[in-house]
């Protein structure tokens, strides 16, 4: 491997210190000073599994070159109950169907079983995955105050997500699972520093948020951009805050430090303070949009 001195952009080194995750960070650092990838399981000493979860993370942190791709028939099969009942002669389906209904503390109904079916063998989704799957929008449900376990059809929109992102395996799934609900805690967190107290967030609310975190903004970054909305309109103003914050990411303005010294320049002694570029273009985009989002 190349010696050289690595020049690693702000957004990716965020996003491993937010992930808190050694063996992602060790991987990404060999593979950007040019290591092999086929090669980095042996270089680094890793066993399959620490290999493999350092890969998964890196592959749902956007830090991954290759991209997997799943091939699916154009139009999921419709499942009947003589189908079901040629699965339930089987060893895997029967297993499978005793850990989802351990799970989610009730006996599928017939249309559910047929609905696990198609996850299972329409898109080849492992036991292992499946179980992490239910587990995931099980604890999600949870995160968001939502005591009731998530219907067979909300299980299996997600399931058709992670297909379309790639994930077939079982270290890829909990890398995922433990990512987004990480997530979803940060966004409950903000909660307070928007001032909006216990209640629930709207769906709209929720995707500002999240948007946000993943741009690579703290509590202390959203607070300072909550807290010019406030002054420039007299309230949280979400389209409003959202600009800000977008404006500060187009820039590469992503630490306090950075957005005091790229927010606006220095005041003139006995001059009344301005609006800076960004809040004035923050303010025409609001006005061009709804309110609410």
């Amino acid at each position: 491997m190349a010696d050289q001195n690595l020049n690693i952009p702000e957004r990716d080194w965020r996003k491993l210190l937010a992930g808190a995750n050694g063996d992602s960070a060790l991987l990404y650092l060999y593979l950007r000073a040019g290591g092999n990838a086929s090669q980095a399981q042996s270089a680094l000493r890793f066993s399959d599994q620490r290999m493999a979860m350092a890969e998964a993370f890196l592959k749902q942190s956007g830090l991954w070159a290759e991209t997997p791709v799943i091939l699916r028939p154009a139009e999921p099969p419709t499942y009947s109950e003589a189908d079901l009942i040629r699965a339930r002669q089987g060893d895997q389906f029967p297993r499978l169907l005793g850990e989802v209904q351990r799970r989610m503390g009730k006996i599928l109904s017939t249309e559910e079983c047929k609905v696990l079916l198609s996850i299972h063998e329409y898109l080849g989704m492992s036991e292992e995955v499946v179980s992490i799957l239910i587990c995931y929008c099980i604890q999600r449900n949870r995160a968001k105050n939502n005591p009731r376990n998530p219907s067979m059809h909300a299980i299996e929109r997600e399931a058709y997500h992670w297909a379309d992102l790639g994930i077939d395996t079982m270290e890829e799934a909990a890398a995922y699972m433990q990512m987004q609900l990480e997530r979803q805690s940060k966004a409950g967190s903000l909660k307070q520093v928007l001032q909006l107290g216990d209640r629930k967030l709207t769906a709209g609310e929720e995707k500002y948020i999240l948007q946000w975190i993943d741009w690579g903004f703290g509590a202390k970054e959203i607070e300072k951009a909550y807290e010019k909305t406030c002054m420039n309109t007299g309230g949280l103003k979400w389209p409003y805050l959202n600009s800000i914050l977008k404006s500060w990411h187009e820039k590469g303005l992503l630490t306090l430090a950075q957005i005091d010294a790229g927010d606006h320049g220095p005041a003139k002694p006995g001059s009344t303070p301005q609006m800076g570029s960004m809040e004035i273009d923050a303010m025409k985009r609001m006005l061009e949009q709804k309110e609410e989002p």
